[in-house]
């Protein structure tokens, strides 16, 4: 009887172990791929961060050097990270309320409904260079649509893109008009769907009218996913690039001189790495240490149904 115990015992571990070699060879692939393409690179550029250099030479340790010029040195660090933390607290706030706004208007049951949200929907498919250059010509202080349009009734249109100004928020603009109706629309909604009918229809029959329906009902339930769109939007507005580098170039007059263009500039205009890698995690710890006080902070305002 032991033995028989004993031999069905070998047969399931010999099968658990065929399944686990069959699972980790179907992961494999990605396994590889990320090793090779986001770990290894990301311990290079660490590695990089601590020495001093540039493609055409070999690296030389340089210890906190490269460190210590960003944080005291770099005439152009501290304004570009101020910039961009001016780009996020702007931006974020905005475009959380705009997608939240239009995922309660497409949540409603009309007629059509499918058509309308695939309508919002279809700017975030623009490729962000192919949107910031149609918004370069819509901009356009002599000849854009935006100017003309304003100009019919009767406002003098802004320079936008040229001016120091107005720089930031036409960028801000070129955002909006790609993200609202996006990815953080469509989980908004998700959102929206999923909190129950009865809560809203035992209010009503209390008495509460849309404004308390909405604060006492949906903003709580809703708390989780507007959380998860924040801590993606802070992280995404914090890497702004694609736009300011192809409509400002970072001006005028470095009005749009964010600190990914500056670490941009740094990399593949001076191939300076090593200077490049230092700014890379100095944007990585930021980035962490905004979203580590967001999750401790979350405790205090974010409901999760399931939870006591």
């Amino acid at each position: 009887m032991a033995v028989a115990i004993e031999k069905s015992r070998r047969r399931i571990s010999r099968s658990a172990l065929r399944e686990n070699l069959l699972g980790y060879a179907w992961i494999s692939p990605w396994i590889i791929g990320f090793l090779v393409f986001t770990l290894g690179p990301m311990v290079a550029s660490l590695i990089f961060s601590f020495t001093n250099y540039r493609i055409i030479n070999q690296p030389k340790w340089a210890g906190w050097q490269n460190y210590t010029y960003a944080l005291v040195e770099d005439d152009l660090f501290w304004p570009s990270l101020a910039r961009t933390f001016q780009y996020v607290a702007i931006s974020v706030p905005i475009g959380l309320f705009g997608s939240l706004l239009l995922a309660s208007l497409l949540n409603q049951r009309v007629k059509g409904e499918s058509i309308f949200r695939t309508m919002f929907y279809l700017p975030s498919l623009t490729p962000a260079a192919a949107a910031a250059i149609l918004w370069v010509w819509l901009l356009n202080y002599k000849v854009g649509l935006v100017n003309y349009v304003l100009s019919l009734v009767g406002i003098q249109g802004p320079p936008w893109l040229g001016s120091q100004q107005w720089a930031i928020p036409a960028i801000i603009l070129i955002g909006m008009w790609t993200g609202i109706g996006g990815g953080r629309m469509i989980i908004f909604l998700a959102g929206l769907q999923g909190v129950p009918e009865e809560l809203y229809e035992a209010a009503e029959i209390d008495g509460a009218g849309w404004w308390r329906r909405f604060r006492h009902i949906t903003l709580p339930m809703i708390s989780p996913t507007i959380f998860f769109n924040m801590i993606l939007g802070i992280i995404g507005a914090l890497q702004v690039f694609t736009t300011a580098y192809i409509t400002t170039k970072g001006g005028p007059g470095r009005a749009t001189w964010f600190f990914a263009l500056h670490l941009y500039t740094h990399a593949f205009e001076y191939f300076d790495m090593g200077y490049a890698s230092t700014l890379a995690w100095l944007m990585f710890i930021i980035i962490l240490v905004f979203t580590l006080i967001q999750l401790r902070l979350s405790d205090r305002w974010v409901f999760y149904a399931g939870a006591r």
